[in-house]
């Protein structure tokens, strides 16, 4: 019997979400004594801020323009790296994954992949190394793909399945709809039943499907939470947690629209734009929503359904922990937690996400609580991290080979001082527009360069000294003093750029 492997992500989740990364609110004790028993990486970074590219890299091991999921809405290759599958073939392992995947597109035309199809056909794999995939999404209703969940739902609890609004309009945007109490964008009351949530539900199957398995077999499980993402819709029965009414603001809420466009003046163009409702440059958005007209009390209930959704989730996985130990597994089982990326949450006057390489959308909260058996000091580390080291973490865990295409690097156990850098990037538009951004966090300092594109010229860029400005409202780049930095950083980020794929993939779908 080896050491087995519980990976969690959450989607959407900021790093200052957690109760050990400085937040406030929510109550994450599981979470938390995870990182006080393990290693809390204080400056984990993913390679993209959406879905799709940021899970890629973690199955992959490869940087986005290496595997070529550069979008959501572009599939994930087959003859890519593929650390589950190395798992199973070369380890032995049992593989599952139960949740989120989001390998594929949920809203390509005819459902032609596995994750469109599986439920329908009654299917659950295997699939990507997966022996086993039950799948939802952001809601009850089936929609552009029927996932396991919905499915699940519709047979057992039919009344409950109208509780969830539509997430997707039939035009196939992100829906506008508003709720809640103060009308917030894609918040509403949910009046489903707790046990039956898809927060919970993924946490029940975890446990089904752990049930299933002998007592000396080794398994790894990706237990992939849908939320916080929106809608911002946790089970009704919940919102006494937290009341919006009593949150401060953000501190990384400027105050006032005049204050916030004052603000904006000083970063690329597509910030303001996009603020004022000039132009909208992803597809992850409601496209009537223009963030300078959202109320101070509207962003308030949005973290106040974020802050109720992460409590949900960390008693979910106390669960799951739980049924770990009584299988007498605890000792053996590494657990690492971490999110595809994060949320504004009204940093900026923003909300939702897109291509803006800020610690609100790229910093994650990330902690590995290495098995107890292999004694390995708790540990808090500073020096950076990505989402592209997970698959060789996996594999050294596991005792197998890497992948030799696989980039990144086992991830430190300790302060060692082997890091130095972690890349970010976006290449993606929408209605007409284009951006491309590269990022490079080192030392404390976060550069991103604004290629050529139908946004910019090619002359823009963002500089942030984080240490004296951790909200990254003052952008340093056109600053004479800092002329040599940036200048050394904007060589350091390119010298560093991995591999690009040679044949770029098709976007068959927005997401």
């Amino acid at each position: 019997m080896g050491r087995k492997i519980l990976f969690i992500t959450t989607d959407q989740q900021r790093h200052d979400a957690l109760g050990c990364n400085g937040g406030k609110v929510a109550r994450t004790p599981v979470v938390d004594g995870l990182a006080a028993t393990g290693i809390n990486y204080k400056r984990a970074h993913n390679q993209n801020v959406v879905c799709m590219p940021a899970r890629s890299t973690m199955l992959t091991g490869q940087h986005v323009r290496t595997h070529g999921v550069i979008a959501n809405g572009i599939p994930l290759p087959e003859d890519t790296p593929d650390v589950v599958r190395l798992l199973r073939e070369q380890g032995g392992y049992r593989t599952a994954l139960i949740g989120k995947a989001h390998f594929e597109p949920s809203s390509a035309p005819g459902g032609p992949y596995f994750e469109n199809y599986a439920a329908s056909k009654g299917l659950h794999g295997p699939h990507r190394g997966f022996e086993y995939m039950e799948l939802c999404a952001h809601t009850g209703r089936a929609g552009r793909s029927l996932y396991h969940y919905p499915k699940w739902l519709q047979e057992n609890h039919p009344d409950e399945v109208d509780f969830f609004q539509e997430y997707v309009t039939p035009e196939k945007t992100i829906s506008c709809k508003r709720g809640g109490d103060t009308g917030a964008i894609q918040v509403w009351h949910n009046h489903i039943q707790r046990e039956h949530y898809h927060t919970d539900w993924t946490a029940d199957r975890v446990i089904d499907w752990l049930g299933k398995l002998d007592e000396e077999e080794d398994w790894f499980v990706w237990m992939s939470f849908p939320d916080p993402h929106h809608p911002w819709d946790p089970p009704s029965s919940e919102l006494k947690r937290v009341n919006w009414r009593d949150l401060d603001l953000p501190d990384g809420y400027p105050g006032s629209v005049e204050a916030t466009i004052k603000m904006l003046e000083g970063k690329p163009r597509h910030w303001l734009d996009w603020y004022l409702g000039k132009a909208q440059f992803n597809y992850e958005l409601p496209p009537e929503f223009v963030p300078a007209e959202m109320t101070a009390d509207q962003i308030r209930e949005v973290n106040a359904m974020c802050h109720i959704e992460n409590e949900l989730i960390d008693e979910a996985i106390g669960r799951v922990l739980s049924y770990i130990d009584t299988r007498g597994w605890g000792q053996e089982t590494d657990i690492l937690y971490t999110a595809d990326h994060g949320e504004f949450q009204g940093d900026f006057g923003m909300m939702f996400k897109g291509p803006y390489h800020v610690d609100a959308l790229m910093r994650l909260p990330m902690v590995w609580r290495p098995a107890p058996v292999a004694a390995v000091a708790p540990s808090v580390v500073e020096q950076p991290v990505g989402h592209v080291d997970l698959a060789r973490t996996f594999c050294s865990i596991a005792g197998i080979a890497p992948d030799p295409r696989m980039q990144g690097a086992v991830m430190p156990t300790s302060e060692d001082g082997t890091r130095e850098r972690v890349i970010t990037e976006w290449d993606g538009g929408y209605n007409g527009h284009s951006i491309h951004l590269r990022t490079l966090y080192r030392d404390g300092y976060v550069l991103t360069v604004c290629e050529k594109s139908t946004v910019h010229d090619g002359t823009e860029g963002e500089l942030y000294d984080l240490s004296e400005d951790p909200r990254q409202w003052v952008n340093l780049w056109s600053d004479p003093k800092y002329a040599a930095l940036k200048s050394d950083l904007i060589a350091d980020l390119y010298d560093n750029l991995p591999e690009a794929r040679q044949q770029p993939l098709q976007q068959v779908a927005l997401v």
